[in-house]
Parts: structure tokens; sequence; C-alpha cells
């Protein structure tokens, strides 16, 4: 029997594993919406497209399995750009209907019409439009596919008279997946080996793609006596039960991890693609082993360079290596690990008594939160805290924007979460820009019962942007929110809220939102002059640092250099 091309399409989602689709109900989609009123998929109700691309990308990125946004011709389209974006940088299996207008309207600049693929191919890993009845259920299916099995966003683009179409739906198309094992010939680990062999010390450097590797990864690093630094996507997958972590590298990390990259004979890339050239090896031997051979020596020169899996790679390499007696370099590293550590100890404690520190809030969130809780946090500062102060145990998953940098994503990819996974606890760490650029689905948070914990680092500032002006000896410009008490906000908005502004009301204000049934805010007001100190402070830092201070003074702010120093320097 002859079904609608919006039926077709609906069941082509379900059956691909799609349980929810995200989006803002109208015209073009209508038709497409009636079916998902008919079918086992969730349609939830965004207030702003974005939001909706993000709570999609959210929910991709923790399950791994399909999620789907659907959106109106035009405006309604444009809104989730820059949602797309983010999934289709970390690899989170989205698939976006775009709707146009009618084919009778196409090409004769009829309101709202928008060239849906040349805005989406730059951002999508399958673009294609369906251009007759028969090839919805085709088309659907290969565009989950592709989601599925390349990690990205998919886009099918529909008319809107389309989805009124009818077809046989004669052919059962379905998607495939698959799980090929990818490594290395065997002359290449032969080479490898030897290098490894011959080198006194070894450092591996881990990425996101090493997620799936822990226990080769482990294997690996006790053989070589290496220690183990990560990129921070890679915080939650390679710190747990690693006896050979040493933290983190680039801006956002330690030391331990800079150094014990800097100072090998060969630092071994796992999986790793960072983007910041600086926080590579210098003057050392990189060999670097990725699954994507476009990736290979593209931050750095690389001496070289293998194609494959970290976790299949490394079990064909380990019985051609030979177990390396000295642990000089390893307990060096491990030492200096020990000194990080106790320094963000210290940045939790030893503080002035009027002040609340954002350690000190992230410190006891992470003391306080289950131990299976899902984090997601905003661009800036939040992101810090997070990867810098909350445990990584294995249990626990994180999501930040590492990869397309934007705000406001931390509670609308917090709300997919929420959508997935149910019975957990979902935290989103907002800076009080970010929770103001999206703010009207806080709404969506009541009415689709998403038992999100928003906590909101309230400065009064843009922290990150106000931080990098006086870094580069700029004074801090157009910097300053004027914010409302987002506690009262909140219950406006039907979620319940909290507001602290001295320490002594932190913890149990902390420990009654987590306790919330439903979704709940807790406003802290923070230190506004907290500087991220990087891992080693380079003299052009100090000296901008520095021009800043005397530009302040010079224009009456002779307090808030005061303030700087206190609040960080001293430290």
């Amino acid at each position: 029997m002859a079904q609608k091309v919006s039926e077709i399409m609906v069941d082509a989602l379900v059956e691909a594993g799609a349980k929810r689709c995200y989006g803002v109900v109208g015209d073009t989609i209508n038709h497409f919406t009636d079916a998902v009123r008919t079918s086992s998929l969730r349609w939830i109700h965004v207030r702003h497209e974005e939001a909706g691309a993000l709570a999609a990308g959210g929910e991709s990125y923790m399950t791994g399995e399909l999620s789907v946004c659907a959106g109106t011709c035009g405006p309604g389209t444009l809104h989730f750009i820059n949602g797309i974006f983010e999934s289709h940088r970390n690899g989170a299996p989205v698939l976006l209907i775009a709707s146009d207008v009618a084919r009778t309207e196409v090409g004769l600049n009829f309101p709202q019409e928008v060239d849906q693929r040349r805005i989406y191919e730059q951002a999508s890993v399958f673009c294609a439009a369906i251009s007759h009845p028969s090839q919805a259920r085709r088309i659907t299916t290969l565009a989950a596919q592709a989601a599925l099995a390349k990690k990205g966003v998919a886009v099918v683009i529909v008319n809107g008279d389309m989805f009124t179409e009818s077809d046989e739906d004669e052919h059962a198309w379905s998607v495939h997946r698959s799980a090929p094992v990818l490594r290395p010939g065997d002359d290449e680990l032969d080479r490898l080996a030897a290098k490894l062999n011959e080198a006194k010390s070894v450092t591996l450097y881990a990425g996101y793609g090493a997620r799936n590797a822990h226990d080769e990864l482990v294997a690996l690093a006790v053989k070589l006596q290496a220690p183990v630094a990560h990129a921070s996507r890679a915080k939650e997958f390679i710190e747990p039960d690693n006896p050979n972590n040493v933290g983190m590298t680039g801006i956002l990390g330690n030391r331990a991890g800079l150094e014990a990259v800097e100072g090998a004979d060969i630092t071994l890339c796992l999986g790793t693609d960072l983007a910041w050239t600086q926080f590579w090896p210098s003057r050392k031997h990189v060999i670097q082993i990725d699954n994507d051979p476009t990736h290979l020596g593209r931050r750095a020169p690389v001496d070289m360079g293998l194609v494959g899996d970290v976790g299949p790679t490394i079990e064909a390499l380990l019985p051609r290596l030979e177990t390396k007696k000295s642990d000089k370099h390893l307990s060096k590293a491990l030492k200096q690990w020990a000194e990080d550590r106790e320094s963000y100890e210290q940045d939790k404690r030893d503080k002035p008594d009027d002040l609340i520190h954002p350690q000190r809030v992230t410190h006891l969130l992470d003391k306080l939160a289950d131990e299976d809780a899902l984090f997601t946090s905003d661009g800036g500062s939040p992101m810090v805290w997070l990867l810098r102060h909350l445990s990584a145990n294995g249990k626990r998953r994180f999501l930040t924007s590492l990869l397309h940098g934007t705000m406001a994503n931390a509670y609308p990819q917090a709300m997919g979460m929420a959508a997935a996974f149910p019975g957990r606890q979902v935290i989103a760490m907002c800076g009080d820009g970010g929770l103001a650029m999206l703010m009207g689905d806080l709404l969506t948070l009541k009415q689709e019962k998403l038992a999100v914990k928003l906590l909101v680092y309230n400065n009064g500032s843009l922290g990150f942007v106000e931080m990098e002006q006086r870094v580069e000896g700029l004074l801090d410009s157009f910097t300053e929110l004027e914010n409302p008490d987002f506690s009262k906000l909140a219950e406006v908005c039907g979620l319940e809220g909290w507001k602290v502004e001295n320490d002594e009301e932190l913890e149990p204000a902390m420990k009654s939102w987590l306790a919330a049934d439903g979704p709940a805010l807790l406003d802290v007001h923070v230190n506004r002059m907290e500087l991220v100190m990087p891992p080693k402070i380079e003299p052009a830092q100090v000296a901008s640092t520095a021009m800043f201070g005397i530009k302040a003074v010079l224009n009456g702010r002779t307090s808030e250099v005061i303030d700087l120093l206190r609040d960080n320097f001293r430290r």
C-alpha cells in the first residue's frame, strides 16, 4: 500500500535507531511532524533550533546512535547551523531534515527560499535532496548510514510539498553497520618496534582516537615505562585506572603532560589531532598513528606516520617490543604530575574569605555529583574548570565544545543527554554569557521534563574573553554583563532555583540543587579576577599582563590590578 513520503522517512529513521527528533514545527514540515506524531519517534519541541541541534548532538555524542533534527524552510533550518557544525566537528551522528519551499517556487526567489545544499555541504558527511517519492526511504537510509559510519552529520533536503507525495515503497533499504579492523602492515610495525626498542625514553600522547583502547594503551605504557599524556577530549577515557597517567597537554593542560611530551626521545601520538602546533613536541622524533591518513603530519612534522586504529595497532605491536628496564623518565613525569595535582588542590584552598573561586565550586561539585554523572560545560572558563577539576573515574562522561569552540553549548547539549539517559544525573556547567545567549530553552527543560541541573558560574563578564584581552596587554572592553537574578529567572520558567553569594551558603545550596527532582539552576557568584594559568608562563605573557596593569592604573582601575595579582600571581 502506498505511503506518504513523510511516513516513509519517519519509518526509515526509526528503523535506523533514531528515538528523538528536535525542532520547531511549522509550514514545510507539518506533514513530517504529523508522521512523527503517529510513530515511536519522540518529538522534542525546542524554543530555538540552535538549541535543538546542540541537544541532538549531545544525545548522539553520548549514545553513539542516530538523533534527528527537523526544520522549516529558510530561517527555521538556518537556525540549526551552529549546532550542526558542532556535531560535524565532534563526530556525533546527527541527521537533519532540511525542508525547502514547494518545488513550484524553487529558483524564483520565493520568500524563505534557501539553497540548503550550498550551506550544509560544508558541515556534513552526506548531503542529498529527495527529488522523487521513490527515493524517500533510500536517501533517508543512506543518510543515516553515513552519519553512523562516518560519525558526523547527514542532511536530507526535502521540499515541503514532497512530504505529501506517495510511493509504494517496494524496496527494503536498510542501514548496515560494520566494524572493520584497521592496522599498519607487518613491515611498518617492525620498523616502529625497532625505533621504540632503541629509544631510551618514550612518552605516549593519546587523543580522542584512543578512546576505545584504554587497556591496550596502559599495557603499552607499562611495557615501555612510558608516561601517558592526553589531549583534552580524551580525559574521560585515558585517565581512569591508568598508573602512568600524567595529565593533559595544551593550554588547558598541566606541566607534567607538557614536559613528558617535550622531554622524550620519542613521542608516540595515538589518535590525537590536537590543533595547537605549539603543544606538539619540538626537535623530537614524533611518531603518529591515526585511522585517518590526512591527519598524519597535519599539526607537526612527524618522523613516521602510520594508519590504523589505536587498539588493534597496539595489540599487533606489543609482541614486537622489549620491556624497558629504566623508569627514570616515567618517575620524573609522575613526580611532576603529583606536584601539578597539589597545585590544583592549592587552587581550591588559600583563597581570600570574601570570594567564591570557581575552582572551589568545581571541587565541591566533583565531590557531591554522582559517580556516573554526565557533564557538559560552556566554552571558556567553565570548560577549564571541568577539565582540570572534575575526576574521571570511567563512569562519568564529559562533553565540551573543544573543536568548534562555540558559546552556549552546555545546557542545550545536556537537554539531549537527559532525554537519552533519564535515570542519570546530567549537569551543565554554564557561563553567565553562555546561558543568556540561549536562555529561551529553559522553558524546554520544563515543558519536556528534562531534569538537567544547571550550574551558573556568574562572574558578570565574558570571563575568558576578558582574560584573553588582559593577557594580550589590552584593557578589557565590552565584556561586562548586566545579569538578572538567574535563580529567580529559573523559577519564573518553572525550574527550581538557588543563588549563592558567599562561601558558607555554597555546600547546602549545592546539595539541595542536586537533590531536586526536576530541572534546577544554581547561580553562584564567583570571583571575576580569575586567570586560567597555562602549564608554563612565558615571558611575553607576563609582559603583556604587566602592560594591562599599566594601562589599567592610568585609566583609574588600580583596584582591579591589585585583585588580579592577589588572586592569581601571588599563588
